[in-house]
Parts: C-alpha cells; sequence; structure tokens
C-alpha cells in the first residue's frame, strides 16, 4: 500500500507527497499534461523539442544541471505522447533544491533564438540517427500513419518531419510553453523520507506563488473506427524482414486494460509465451517476435513485431502470426498459464514501487488518468481478470479489418525454404 497526502495549490497545481523511510534520497517529479498529442499538424515535434529547452536555463536560473550536481542530484525527463515528465532524485537534505528548480521552470524559460537553434540542431540529429539512419528506425513512423488516420497519435513524438522542427519559430514555442506549462495543466510528486505535510508545505512555498495561467482547452478528434484492413509495404537496406501488426485497443483508463495486457504477455512474455514457443523455437519462422500494448491515455494499439528467419517468405511468416492468434481466440489459457503472467505482472509492479522514483511518477501519473490512490488497486484489476475476459476481449481485438500490417522487406534476398 503506497500512502500519500494531496493538495491542490490556490494556482490549481496539484501536489502528492509520500513518505519512504528505506532511503536518505528523495524523487521531485512534475508532470505536464502535454504530450505530442498537442502538436499541431506541420509542427510536429514541439512538445519534444520544449522538453530539451526545458534544461536551458529558467528566468532565474543561468544552469539547471550545475545547480542538480551542486546539490549531489541527478536529472532527466521524457515525453510521450500524452505526458511531459520531469524528474529529481537528490538527497532529502537538498529538497528543497529540486522545489526551486522545477518552480523556476514553471514560473518562465529563459526563451532566445540561440538556445532555440542550437535545441532544433539536437533535435534534427537525434531525428536522423534514431529514425533516419538506424536500421528498421522508420518503422514507427511507418506504421502510425497507417493505424491512425485523424488521431495525432498517427505522428512520432519526435514529430514527423525533420523540416518541421526547424521551422518552429521562437514565438510559437513561447506560445507553446504559456498554453501547457501552467500549475493548473501540472502534477508534482514527492517521494522521501520527510513528513508529508512538511512536503506539502514546502510546495506551497515554492510553487504556491506560480501565477495561475489559463490553459489551452484540448479538442482531440476521436479516431473512426477501422473498418478494412491496412498495409504497407516498403523495402529498405536491412538484413532481414520484418512484420508489424498493430490492432486497435482500449484507452488507458478502460477495465479492457488489463485483460489486453495480459493477452501481449501470454502470447509473446518470454520464452514460454505461445508465439515464442510456437514460431521461434518449434518452427523456426522468426528469429525474434514481441507483442505489446502502447498504453496511451485515447485509444492505443496492441502491436505484434517480428523479426522473420532468413529463407522464409514475409507472407507466410504474416499466415503463421494471425494461425497462432486464431488459436488463442479457439484455444484459450488454462488457469495455470493466466495465473502465471498475472504472477509475474504482480512481481513486476512490486519490485518497481521499491524505487521512489518509480513511486513518484506512477503517482503523478494515476493521478493524471484517474487518481493516485488507483495505483494501489491496479494488481487487483489484473488479478480479477477471467479467462471469459481475455477469450472476449481477443476476439473483438484480433479482427482482420482491425488491423494494420506493415512488411518490411530486405533487399537482400535469399532463396525461400520450404
Amino acid at each position: 500500500m503506497i500512502e500519500f497526502k494531496r493538495r491542490i495549490l490556490d494556482n490549481g497545481l496539484t501536489v502528492i507527497a509520500h513518505k519512504d523511510e528505506s532511503t536518505p534520497m528523495a524523487a521531485v517529479n512534475v508532470l505536464y499534461d502535454v504530450g505530442s498529442r498537442d502538436d499541431r499538424p506541420g509542427k510536429t515535434g514541439a512538445a519534444h523539442l520544449l522538453e530539451h529547452l526545458m534544461f536551458g536555463g529558467s528566468l532565474n536560473i543561468a544552469s539547471y544541471d550545475r545547480e542538480v550536481q551542486k546539490a549531489g542530484g541527478e536529472n532527466n525527463a521524457f515525453t510521450s505522447n500524452d505526458i511531459t515528465n520531469y524528474y529529481i532524485s537528490l538527497p532529502s537534505v537538498n529538497i528543497e533544491t529540486g522545489m526551486w528548480l522545477e518552480s523556476d521552470r514553471m514560473i518562465g524559460l529563459n526563451f532566445s533564438e540561440k538556445g532555440l537553434d542550437v535545441q532544433k540542431k539536437v533535435v534534427a540529429e537525434e531525428f536522423r540517427q534514431r529514425y533516419l539512419n538506424q536500421p528498421y528506425g522508420d518503422t514507427w513512423m511507418l506504421l502510425r500513419p497507417l493505424a491512425y488516420k485523424v488521431h495525432p497519435y498517427r505522428w512520432p513524438v519526435i514529430g514527423s518531419d525533420v523540416a518541421h522542427i526547424s521551422n518552429i519559430t521562437l514565438d510559437e514555442i513561447r506560445e507553446y510553453y504559456s498554453e501547457h506549462y501552467c500549475p493548473s495543466n501540472a502534477i508534482l510528486s514527492v517521494s522521501s523520507a520527510l513528513e508529508e505535510d512538511y512536503c506539502l508545505d514546502l510546495a506551497e512555498k515554492w510553487f504556491g506563488t506560480v501565477k495561475k495561467r489559463k490553459t489551452k482547452i484540448r479538442s482531440t478528434p476521436a479516431e473512426p473506427q477501422q473498418d478494412k484492413m491496412r498495409k504497407l509495404d516498403v523495402t529498405r537496406d536491412v538484413p532481414y524482414d520484418q512484420i508489424m501488426i498493430a490492432y486497435h485497443m482500449c484507452e488507458r483508463d478502460s477495465r479492457r486494460y488489463y485483460a489486453t495486457d495480459l493477452i501481449s504477455d501470454l502470447l509473446a512474455g518470454g520464452k514460454s509465451a505461445r508465439l515464442y514457443r510456437s514460431l521461434v523455437m518449434e518452427k523456426k519462422i522468426f528469429g525474434s517476435i514481441n507483442a505489446f500494448i502502447t498504453g496511451d491515455r485515447d485509444p492505443g494499439l496492441f502491436v505484434v513485431k517480428g523479426t522473420v528467419s532468413e529463407g522464409i517468405e514475409a507472407e507466410r511468416a504474416y499466415d503463421e502470426i494471425t494461425g497462432e492468434i486464431n488459436d488463442f481466440i479457439s484455444r484459450p489459457p488454462k488457469n495455470e498459464e493466466l495465473e502465471k503472467v498475472k504472477n509475474k505482472v504482480e512481481a513486476t509492479r512490486q519490485y518497481i514501487q521499491t524505487s521512489i522514483l518509480y513511486k513518484a511518477t506512477d503517482l503523478a501519473y494515476y493521478e493524471l488518468i484517474s487518481d493516485a490512490g488507483f495505483l494501489n488497486e491496479e494488481i487487483a484489476q489484473y488479478r480479477k481478470t477471467t479467462q471469459e475476459e481475455i477469450t472476449s476481449i481477443a476476439a473483438s481485438l484480433f479482427r482482420q479489418e482491425n488491423s494494420s500490417v506493415l512488411f518490411y522487406r530486405s533487399n537482400h534476398k535469399s532463396k525461400p525454404r520450404k
């Protein structure tokens, strides 16, 4: 049980404080309810670019990283489709340094043309290295717009085009910051050995003076239900064919989410899972295969991804995947099979919750999607998932008309195996 206290400041900032006496360290986490879904078409990559700019200095602090290091801390951040999250790990005795740093970034950034140009180049290079100059690097850039036609999940977090990043102006990024980096659009979560009320009072001291700003109202178009299979066939200079199949699934706060997550583990959660055992170990159709969910706040994707073995035709490999999936629907998991993956999920969640940093991050995220207290109920949600739910959701999920298939072919062809 993760106990915590909550306080909402007058400017709208939600603060969560959790006491953990197992470590002398503290975690200060600030989650902003803004991600790549809030980028505009033609200006994709803005949320991720702003994350980079957040480390370039705020109104009263020239070097964020230097102050963190002086306090004996470490920091990082990430941007996803739905959120941008910043975190600091530092000794509890220096927790006010973390509060000071994050509150000053929330008050305002030291925007400049020079700083923006530097970060544009950094992000553009990251784009080229990760997506364009790496084998299989552009798979998600191809799969997302294949699966999504309306929703902004159709572009990657980093952006869909380097030119979009290069063309963002200082006024546009300043406006983006002003619209989304507001106290009422953020959640501050703290995990430390300090008393919860003390941490809440510190948050009041450092963040309470941040001016209340109007948050941009999100208006996200809903993705229409897919009624026909989509297929994209590309050839690249890679050693082996790869197949990715994306099925539209439920949103993160749906009761169906837990069964869908368990299905991914039943199919490919380790070497004893069905897809790996059959298609990698026994039939040797794939060199590797995986199944995972994106877990987005809006309806996301269930993805099956496999690297095809040398000499196997991609079409045959695709048929083998769909055959195994159909067999899964007709031959649902036995109690012991389902219990095994539930135990794995519980063990993983329990292990994660030994980290104050993970707890701080999770408390903020659960507060965003529902309520921080729901974090304590998550394992029970997995536990009460039944075989009947698994079968019903699998049958609804794995419909051919609900799928988008990417055939990512190698230009190094060998003779097909029989």
